[in-house]
C-alpha cells in the first residue's frame, strides 16, 4: 500500500471502530455473548454448540476481571478492523486503485449487517475475519501457484474451523481448485494431500472432543432445523440478504460483482467465481440463515468495487461521484444494525420501521443488547432479594439454577458484584460445568423465563416450587420472553449425578 492508500484504509478503520464504540456505549450484553465469555473460565478442546478457539480469546478477555461490554468486545472490535484491512487487501490485489478502495470500504461501513455480526462476542464475526483472509490467500494461490501460500490458506482454514464450523463451507469452495488442470496439477505436484492431513491432525483433538460427548453439535443443529432453519425457504434467505447488507449494495456492489466474474478474462478469477458458487449453493441449499453468507459476501464487495474502477471509472471517471454519494445515503440503515442511538432515541428515530407487536409488551425491541442492562440489573436485584431473605443456614449451601444459559453466564459474569452463590445450568454448554455428583441442597433459588406457571419445569425434581418474585420486561421480542420468576425450590428428589443424567438428552431445550 503507498502512503494515500493507507490513509483510506486509516479513515474508514477509524469510523467503524467509532461506531463501534459508539453502540459499545449503548448497549448491555447480548443474550449469546454471555456463555462465550464463560468459556474462558473452561478452557477445552471442544463445547457443545461451537469450536474451542474462542475460549482462548475469552480467557484473555477475562484476564482484566471486568464485567464492562467494552472490554469484553475488544477482540470483535480488532476483528472488525482486520476485516477492512483484508478486504482493502483484496481490492488492491485484483488491481483496484484509491476509488474501488473507497467504495468497497464504505459498502462494508454502511451495511447493517455486518454492523451488530462484527460487534457481539460470538464466533461469528471470528469466522468473518478468517474465511476473508483465507480467501485472500485463495485469490492468491490460484494466481501464483506457490506453494507457501496454499500452506498459508491450510494454516489459517485450520484457524477459521476451530474458530466456527461454517468454515467448512469455504471449504468446500475450495474443491473448485481442483476443476481446473492448471491447479489440479500444482496440487498434486505440491503434494497437497500432506496440506489435508496436516488440517485433519490439527482439528482432531476437537473432533475427538465431539465423539466423546456423543457429538452434542449435531443434536444442536437438529434442534435448531427443527425450531428454525425448516421454517426458511431461498426466497426468505435471499430478501433477508437482500435487505440486511443493504439494498444499495446489493445493487451497486454485489450484481456489478457478478458482472466482474462474467466479464473478466483472467482465468485464474474463474476458478474463485467457481469456489464462491460452490460455497454459496452449499449454504442455501442447507438453509442457512442470512447472517451465514456474511463472509461470501464480504469477499463479493472488492469485486464489485473493481468493477466500477476497470469497466467504468476508466472510460468516465466522474461516475464515481454520484456513485459514492448514493452509497452514503445508504449509511441511513447503520442504527437499524447497531446501537448507535441510546434507547429511547432508537425508538423515537427507528422502532417505528421494524415495530413488533407483542401481546402483553410495551415495545417488541429487536436486539436485546438495547435494554439487556436495565434487564439483567432488575432481574439479579431480585434474585440478590430472595436470596439475603433466606434463613442464614440455607444460605451457606444455596445455590442458582438457571433455565437458560444467558441466566447462568450473566449469573457467573455479576456474582461479585452482587455477592451471590453460585449458578449452574444443564442448558447448552453449562451441562458440561454442571456438577457431576453430590447431594443437592436443601434450598435451591431457580428462574427461567416464564410467569409463575413456569414452576412446572422444575416441580419433577423438587418436594416443593414456590414462585416469590416476577421480573416484568416491556421490551421483550416475544411474549414468552416478557417475564422471568424467581422460584424457592426445597427437598430434592434426587442429587447432583441423577439430574444431570435426566437432562443429558434435553440439553438444548
Amino acid at each position: 500500500m503507498d502512503r494515500q492508500t493507507k490513509l483510506i484504509v486509516f479513515f474508514f478503520c477509524l469510523i467503524k471502530l467509532s461506531l463501534h464504540l459508539i453502540a459499545d456505549y449503548h448497549s448491555g450484553f447480548q443474550g449469546d455473548e454471555l456463555i462465550h465469555i464463560e468459556t474462558g473460565n473452561h478452557l477445552a478442546f471442544g463445547y457443545m454448540e461451537f469450536p474451542p478457539l474462542i475460549s482462548i480469546v475469552a480467557f484473555i478477555q477475562n484476564v482484566f476481571n471486568s464485567d464492562s461490554v467494552f472490554v469484553h468486545h475488544l477482540f470483535p472490535h480488532l476483528c472488525s478492523i482486520l476485516i477492512m484491512f483484508y478486504v482493502a487487501k483484496i481490492v488492491l490485489f485484483l488491481g483496484g486503485k484509491e476509488k474501488a478502495l473507497i467504495l468497497a470500504l464504505l459498502a462494508i461501513i454502511i451495511a447493517p449487517g455486518f454492523e451488530r455480526s462484527q460487534q457481539l462476542f460470538q464466533p461469528v464475526v471470528f469466522s468473518q475475519l478468517f474465511w476473508t483472509i483465507n480467501f485472500y490467500y485463495f485469490l492468491v494461490y490460484s494466481k501464483t501457484l506457490e506453494n507457501k501460500n496454499l500452506w498459508l490458506l491450510t494454516i489459517f482454514s485450520i484457524i477459521g474451523f476451530l474458530f466456527k464450523y461454517d468454515s467448512l463451507f469455504f471449504i468446500f469452495g475450495l474443491s473448485g481448485l481442483l476443476f481446473f488442470k492448471k491447479t489440479r496439477n500444482a496440487l498434486i505436484q505440491q503434494k497437497f494431500w500432506k496440506n489435508i492431513l496436516v488440517f485433519l491432525l490439527a482439528i482432531s483433538p476437537n473432533i475427538l472432543w465431539q465423539f466423546q460427548n456423543n457429538f452434542p453439535f449435531f443434536q444442536m443443529m437438529h434442534r435448531l432445523k427443527e425450531t428454525q432453519l425448516e421454517k426458511l425457504n431461498s426466497a426468505e434467505i435471499i430478501t433477508d440478504l437482500f435487505i440486511s447488507i443493504n439494498p444499495l449494495n446489493s445493487i451497486f456492489i454485489l450484481l456489478p460483482a457478478i458482472l466482474f466474474f462474467i466479464l473478466t478474462k483472467e482465468k485464474f478469477l474463474k476458478i474463485i467465481g467457481v469456489g464462491v458458487l460452490l460455497s454459496f449453493m452449499a449454504l442455501l441449499i442447507n438453509k442457512g440463515k442470512a447472517y451465514y453468507f456474511y463472509p461470501i459476501i464480504l469477499t463479493l464487495i472488492p469485486f464489485g468495487a473493481v468493477f466500477w474502477q476497470i469497466f467504468v471509472f476508466n472510460k468516465k471517471r466522474w461516475i464515481f461521484y454520484p456513485l459514492t454519494i448514493i452509497l452514503l445515503f445508504g449509511a441511513i440503515l447503520i442504527p437499524f444494525g447497531m446501537p448507535v442511538y441510546s434507547l429511547n432515541k432508537y425508538i423515537q428515530r427507528v422502532y417505528p420501521y421494524e415495530k413488533l407487536e407483542i401481546d402483553g409488551g410495551s415495545y417488541g425491541i429487536k436486539f436485546d443488547e438495547y435494554y439487556s442492562g436495565q434487564k439483567w440489573e432488575k432481574t439479579l436485584s431480585a434474585i440478590k432479594t430472595v436470596y439475603d431473605s433466606l434463613p442464614s443456614n440455607e444460605k451457606t449451601e444455596a445455590l442458582i439454577w438457571a433455565k437458560h444459559y444467558s441466566q447462568a453466564g450473566i449469573l457467573k459474569l455479576k456474582k461479585e458484584k452482587y455477592n451471590l452463590p453460585n449458578a449452574f445450568s444443564y442448558h447448552g454448554s453449562f451441562y458440561i460445568w454442571s456438577p457431576n455428583q453430590g447431594e443437592i441442597p436443601k434450598t435451591i433459588i431457580a428462574f427461567r423465563e416464564s410467569k409463575e406457571d413456569g414452576k412446572s419445569f422444575f416441580e419433577p425434581y423438587f418436594e416443593s416450587v414456590i414462585p416469590v418474585k416476577t421480573i416484568y420486561n416491556s421490551y421483550a421480542k416475544k411474549e414468552d420472553e416478557l417475564y422471568q420468576t424467581i422460584f424457592i425450590c426445597k427437598q430434592p428428589k434426587q442429587d447432583f449425578k441423577q439430574l444431570k443424567q435426566q437432562f443429558s438428552k434435553r440439553i438444548f431445550e
